[in-house]
């Protein structure tokens, strides 16, 4: 198992919480902001960070003050079952053990992330959308090990962030395609290694027609 996990495993039992929940201004700001949250940020050939190229991304928050999202296309070194046993919780049978854990970004590595739908009740949720959340506390993970969780959610280490401005830089300058989301299915239901795809299919884009000129949808 990889370091960042095992940080993780041990932060479960005392989960911090999530940028709009300790910053409530985040929140209040974003009414007035032109914000991408709830949308999906898909890299443009030209990007070649090592982080982030061929990478799709969920924004999941999105002020003045900066950006959060995860990364849902860059499967992790390990699945749930793994993780699962890691924190002492069991997936054995379970269809949901063969998933993976995804690389979310790279900032907090230490942390795990879970993106789901329905919203439900955990102890540290950032509403997203009216039907998504993205939680970083165990009883969420406690909750799917019981069959009781969520119906439809991934497992991040770690997310993407932007400080005040900067996505807006990056998004001005070309460096992602934006992609409004009117369902869910991309994030759960494709599979992860076709989801770059399926993103530039929703725009009507080939990639192969793309360049730096071409700007957010």
């Amino acid at each position: 198992m990889s370091r960042m996990a095992q940080r993780w495993i041990d932060e479960l039992h005392s989960p911090s919480p999530l940028p709009s929940e300790s910053d409530p201004d985040m929140t209040e700001s974003a009414s007035e902001f032109p914000s991408v949250a709830g949308q999906l940020l898909v890299a443009m050939p030209s990007l070649v960070d090592p982080h982030f190229g061929g990478s799709v991304i969920y924004v999941a928050e999105h002020t003045a003050r900066g950006a959060m999202g995860i990364v849902v296309n860059r499967p992790a070194d390990m699945n749930l079952g793994s993780l699962f046993s890691r924190i002492d919780l069991s997936l054995s049978g379970s269809a949901l053990s063969d998933r993976p854990v995804f690389v979310g970004g790279p900032v907090q590595t230490d942390r795990g992330f879970v993106l789901h739908e329905p919203l439900g009740k955990w102890s540290s949720t950032l509403p997203v959308s009216t039907g998504l959340g993205l939680t970083s506390s165990r009883d969420i993970l406690e909750a799917a090990a019981n069959g009781r969780g969520p119906e439809r959610f991934l497992v991040s280490l770690g997310y993407s962030g932007w400080a005040a401005g900067q996505l807006d830089a990056e998004l001005a300058a070309n460096a992602w395609l934006t992609v409004p989301m009117s369902q869910t299915a991309l994030l759960f239901d494709t599979p992860a290694e076709d989801r770059l795809g399926a993103a530039f299919r929703m725009l009507g884009v080939d990639p192969l027609n793309l360049s730096g000129a071409v700007g957010h949808a």
